[in-house]
């Protein structure tokens, strides 16, 4: 068994060559990987991914990323194109075809049955005089110097560049079609990043009981408002305009003050000019002015007309924070 001194190094030594395999991928940014964005981007087809073995799970992933960020693709397993998934090709499609020795057997095969299709081929390839290389249309050198593996066997750090070749692919075609946070929240409607970027403030506070006073109510009816309401915080209405807030903290402030708490009224323990939030802002923005102003609730209004409260549980719900 190794030492814990031996481990740390074996994982090192791995990242190590991983960093320099990727270091040296900007050697193959040339005119070949520029054609490649640039064909995509104007192509009226989809991009469909092929490989075999661990390249067919790099493709996979990068069409993960491409789809998520604009570029409709497919992924199309090589052993099963020639078997019959070939029908997933069409006309104006781009195929991209991912091998580290572009030798593979599949791969051999399914390239001169795409080249009759008159698809545009483009090889991820890390043997550029390899035959894939060679019958393709352009060609993205992913060549590493050696794996990560001490055999130099194992797919790694192929693999590893083979990733973000795709990923600095995807990321040109964002920027060049002009892909927007926007746009992005259209792909991810679900989970908390999809949250993040089309939450709204509407969504959540609407949920919630309607916390309000009058400025001149005592301070008994002030605790039976928020604790009836729950949400620990209360507006100060008045003719439905927003002019103050009081909170448990305000509550338990006052009483370590105040001698005579009988004749508090609510205008005497609010806070003035609260911090507030549009009800159409996107509640990530609510979740940041929370945090810089340390505080849990924030009273939603249109106009300075008081519309409701939003709670910074009501975002934790949601999975946000």
């Amino acid at each position: 068994m190794k030492t814990n001194t031996e481990i740390r190094e074996i994982a090192i030594s791995t990242i190590n060559t991983e960093t320099q395999a990727i270091s040296n991928l900007k050697k193959s940014i040339n005119d070949d990987f520029v054609d490649s964005v640039k064909m995509i981007h104007n192509g009226l087809g989809r991009v469909i991914l092929t490989g075999i073995g661990k390249s067919a799970n790099i493709a996979k992933k990068i069409v993960s990323t491409f789809n998520s960020t604009g570029t409709p693709s497919i992924f199309m397993h090589a052993a099963d194109a020639i078997h019959g998934d070939l029908g997933i090709v069409r006309t104006d499609d781009i195929v991209i075809c991912i091998s580290k020795s572009g030798e593979t057997p599949e791969i051999k095969i399914l390239v001169p049955l795409l080249k009759n299709m008159s698809n545009v081929l483009i090889a991820m390839v890390g043997n550029t005089d390899s035959y894939l290389a060679k019958k393709s249309d352009l060609v993205l050198d992913t060549h590493v110097q050696k794996e990560a593996c001490p055999n130099n066997l194992a797919p790694t750090s192929s693999t590893t560049a083979q990733l973000v070749m795709g990923d600095a692919l995807a990321v040109c075609l964002l920027e060049v079609r002009g892909f927007t946070a926007t746009d992005f929240a259209k792909y991810h409607p679900g989970g908390a990043l999809g949250k993040k970027l089309y939450l709204r403030v509407s969504d959540l506070y609407i949920n919630n009981e309607k916390p309000e006073v009058h400025p001149n109510v005592s301070i008994k009816e002030v605790i039976i408002e928020i604790s009836s309401k729950r949400l620990g915080a209360t507006a100060v209405v008045e003719s439905t305009q927003l002019i103050g807030i009081i909170t448990d903290g305000d509550l338990r402030r006052m009483l370590c003050d105040s001698k005579d708490i009988d004749s508090v009224t609510a205008k005497e323990v609010m806070t003035i000019n609260p911090q507030s939030v549009n009800e159409d802002s996107m509640v990530i923005d609510a979740l940041d002015l929370m945090r810089l102003k340390n505080i849990t609730q924030l009273p939603v209004v249109e106009n300075n007309k008081y519309k409701g409260i939003i709670h910074l549980h009501d975002i934790l719900k949601e999975g946000i924070l």
